[in-house]
């Protein structure tokens, strides 16, 4: 009796590490929690993480080509010599929804700049993505991505279902920061003053 007690002491307590260890898992990657969630929200929302890379750290000038949704076509190094922001996103993501204006206001604001910004809608077709674009005003244009094309060029920076990621270009065309999540306007604002600063 008294073994068999013992025995179903060590099973509980090796159940309750087992899941206390899962768990310390999977609370420090919250992409990989929202994969595993089974909600069927459609869109794995970043948790907001910045990554800000040294100018000595940045690698290679990313490479893509792709079409805009007005039909003309845009290359990576169309934005050479000038800083530009990448946001992906697509009409039903709520993040994308809730960082649209303010996305529209920094284009606004760093216009003059020089700054461009450019969507990657990798989901929509044209009258869904237009009609996106309507309601929250926005007055820079996007790729239309639905084959992958410039989300697969762009893997190393953007997990392919993390929506909205939001990258910032330094005029090398080098990945000088990244977003994963909605890019809050104020975090953005400084991550583009800051690669406008050097050199």
């Amino acid at each position: 009796m008294t073994s068999l007690m013992s025995r179903r002491a060590l099973f509980a307590a090796g159940g309750a590490a087992l899941t206390m260890a899962l768990a310390a898992c999977t609370s420090e990657d919250p992409l990989a929690k929202q994969a595993n969630a089974g909600d069927n929200k459609n869109y794995i929302a970043g948790d907001g993480t910045v990554h800000e890379f040294a100018s000595t750290e940045r690698k290679d000038p990313v490479a893509f080509n792709g079409t805009l949704f007005d039909g003309s076509t845009v290359d990576a190094k169309d934005y050479l010599g000038n800083v530009a922001v990448l946001n992906f996103w697509y009409a039903a993501c709520a993040p994308c929804r809730i960082e649209a204006p303010d996305l529209q206001a920094l284009y606004t604001d760093f216009k003059a700049d020089g700054v461009e910004f450019l969507g990657v809608n990798v989901r929509d077709e044209k009258a869904t993505a237009e009609a996106f674009e309507r309601t929250f005003e926005l007055s820079y244009p996007s790729v239309v991505d639905k084959d992958g094309g410039v989300l697969l060029a762009m893997t190393k920076f953007v997990p392919p279902s993390s929506v909205p990621t939001t990258l910032v270009l330094d005029k090398q065309g080098r990945v000088s920061a990244r977003i994963m999540g909605v890019a809050e306007k104020g975090t953005l604002k400084a991550l583009i003053t800051s690669v406008l600063a050097e050199s």
